[in-house]
C-alpha cells in the first residue's frame, strides 16, 4: 500500500541566513523553514534505503475529490544535499572473536565516512530521512547517534524528513551530488557515555542498575516472529516493549515526530521510567536508535544508551532470551 502524503504547492522558501558568524542548530531536532533559511550553511545529509531514488523525479497522485496532490513515491532530494547509502553507514566488526554485522566504524574509519560525504570541520550537519513512514526515521536517528559517539554536537534531524519537506511545497532536486572532499574530524569517543555493552546490559539484568527497552514490535518481544540477523526468537529478560514505530507516526502529510509530553506519557504507560539510566536494544541496533534519540536528545535523558550489537550481538554470545513456549 503506497504511502499517502498531502502535497501544497506554492509554499515559498525562506531567505537564506545573513548570519556572518557561525551557524549552530537550534536543537536536535529542526523543521523546515529553519533548513530553508540556513540552507547554506549547512551540510545536509540524505540517508535513506534506496539511494536511487535520489535523483529520480517525486511521483504524485490527485484526489479526484478534493484535486489535493499526494507524494505517493519519494524522489529528488533538498538542493546540494549528499546521499548516504544507509547500507554502508555501519560495518561488521570482531569483538571477543566474533564478527559482529551492522556495528557503529571504529572512530578513524567513521571520519573517512563522513568526509567522502563532504562533512566539513565546524559546519552545522542536518540529517534527513525519507520520511515515508514511521521506521524511516530510525536511518537518521541511527547516523545522528554515531555522530554524536565521536563528539558532534552540531547536528540535528529535519523533522518530517524528505517527505515533510516536498508536502511543505519546497523544492527538490534530481541533480547527481557534486561532493568536495571534507575534513570532518573526530572530538571526542564517547562509546563509554552513549554505548552499552553485552556486559553492560548483563549487569543491568543482575542489579537493575539500568531499565531494559526493546524497541521491536509485539511479535519479535514475545519470540512470535524472528529477525535473520538473531540466532534464536525472544527477549531480553527483565526488558520493556516500547515499539520504535510509535517514536514517529503518520500525521497526515509524513512521518512526523511526537510531542515531548506525549513520549513521556508512552513511556510511563510501558512501565519505562524516561529520566532514568536505560539501555535501548532491538535485533541489529537500529531500531533502537529512534528510542534512544527520543530519551536523550528530546527527553534530555543523558542516562540512556543504545546497545550497539543488541540480539544480534547477543545471540552470537550464546546468552539466554526470553521467549512465549513454540510448543506443537
Amino acid at each position: 500500500m503506497k504511502t499517502q502524503i498531502p502535497y501544497f504547492a506554492g509554499a515559498a522558501l525562506l531567505g537564506l541566513s545573513q548570519w556572518a558568524l557561525a551557524l549552530n542548530v537550534p536543537g536536535p531536532v529542526v523543521d523546515g523553514a529553519w533548513l530553508a533559511q540556513n540552507r547554506a550553511e549547512v551540510t545536509v545529509l540524505d540517508v535513506r534505503g534506496n539511494p536511487k531514488t535520489f535523483t529520480v523525479a517525486p511521483e504524485f497522485e490527485t484526489d479526484k475529490k478534493t484535486g489535493k496532490k499526494f507524494l505517493v513515491e519519494l524522489g529528488g532530494h533538498i538542493a546540494d544535499a549528499v546521499s548516504v547509502d544507509n547500507k554502508k553507514v555501519r560495518v561488521d566488526r570482531v569483538l571477543n572473536g566474533l564478527t559482529v554485522k551492522s556495528m557503529i566504524p571504529e572512530r578513524a574509519d567513521f571520519e573517512k565516512l563522513a568526509r567522502s560525504w563532504g562533512v566539513q570541520a565546524g559546519r552545522p550537519i542536518v540529517i534527513v530521512s525519507a520520511g515515508m513512514e514511521p521506521s524511516d526515521f530510525n536511518d537518521a536517528a541511527r547516523l545522528y547517534w554515531q555522530f554524536k559517539v565521536y563528539g558532534e554536537d552540531n547536528i540535528a534531524v529535519l523533522g518530517g524528513g524528505s517527505a515533510g519537506w516536498i508536502a511543505e511545497g519546497r523544492a527538490v532536486s534530481t541533480d547527481a551530488a557534486k561532493i568536495a572532499e571534507g575534513n570532518w574530524a573526530a572530538k571526542a569517543d564517547r562509546s563509554a557515555e552513549l554505548m552499552a555493552t553485552s556486559e553492560d546490559v548483563a549487569k543491568a539484568q543482575a542489579d537493575k542498575s539500568a531499565q531494559l527497552v526493546d524497541a521491536r514490535d509485539d511479535a519479535h518481544f514475545l519470540g512470535l516472529s524472528k529477525s535473520s540477523s538473531v540466532a534464536v526468537p525472544g527477549h531480553l529478560q527483565g526488558a520493556k516493549q516500547v515499539f520504535t514505530g510509535l517514536m514517529s507516526t503518520q500525521g497526515g502529510d509524513a512521518a512526523r515526530l511526537l510531542g515531548a509530553d506525549t513520549y513521556r506519557d508512552i513511556f510511563k504507560l510501558s512501565g519505562v521510567d524516561s529520566q532514568a539510566p536505560a539501555i535501548a536494544y532491538c535485533n541489529t541496533g537500529s531500531q533502537a536508535s529512534g528510542t534512544w534519540f527520543v530519551l536523550s536528545e528530546i527527553l534530555g535523558n543523558k542516562q540512556a544508551k543504545l546497545y550497539d550489537g543488541s540480539l544480534h550481538q547477543w545471540a552470537l554470545e550464546k546468552r539466554p532470551l526470553v521467549a512465549v513456549a513454540r510448543g506443537k
